[in-house]
């Protein structure tokens, strides 16, 4: 597996190591050992996964404590523009945000840390999402950003005002009106 820093610490692109022949490939998408050695130590306790068609455009959600939860994303089937916000009071990088293409040809994965709100754009006709967690979903704790705040600078390579959002996704506030409930210096990975 190649780790690949972003201009967010903590924040990591993964590029598994993919081996091909005439019957097609084959890749570990995930070994805990690895994860630890190269990333941090995490307890994955939850997978999840979706399917959306063009144009949906899903987030910038996160849970609030004590429900935190990081997430290792991918894309099976499809191509997404996979985002993280960093939403710490009194970050560095708060309000900055990495975004990654994921599709089944790169094979990427995306590594999002607690503290960070975040949402991906359907970019291709049809999409397979999936994502470990690890914490437990909790419905009470359900946070969100606008995923069209204009204000976090985020190109979304698709026209925001034509997209697919759920009404949750709709009522979700701008960065600017947003009481975070995320501070840098809590360790947030416990």
């Amino acid at each position: 597996m190649k780790i690949i820093e972003t201009k967010i610490k903590g924040v990591i692109i993964i590029e598994p190591e993919i081996f091909k022949d005439s019957r097609g490939y084959f890749f570990e998408s995930f070994s805990q050992r690895e994860f630890e050695e190269k990333v941090r130590k995490i307890n994955f306790v939850q997978d999840n996964e979706s399917m959306s068609g063009y144009g949906v455009m899903r987030g910038l959600h996160f849970q609030r404590p004590p429900y935190t939860q990081s997430k290792l994303v991918r894309c099976v089937k499809g191509k997404v523009l996979d985002v993280a916000v960093d939403i710490r009071k009194g970050s560095l990088t708060y309000g900055q945000h990495v975004a990654v293409e994921l599709s089944e040809d790169n094979h990427r994965q995306f590594f999002v840390p607690r503290g960070f709100a975040h949402g991906f754009a359907v970019l291709s006709d049809t999409a397979i999402f999936q994502y470990k967690c690890d914490n437990f979903y909790a419905p009470e704790a359900d946070g969100g950003i606008s995923i069209k705040d204009d204000s976090l600078g985020i190109d979304w390579q698709l026209p925001t005002e034509n997209a697919i959002l759920s009404e949750k996704d709709i009522s979700h506030v701008c960065l600017k009106d947003f009481d975070s409930p995320f501070d840098i210096n809590e360790d947030l990975y416990l």
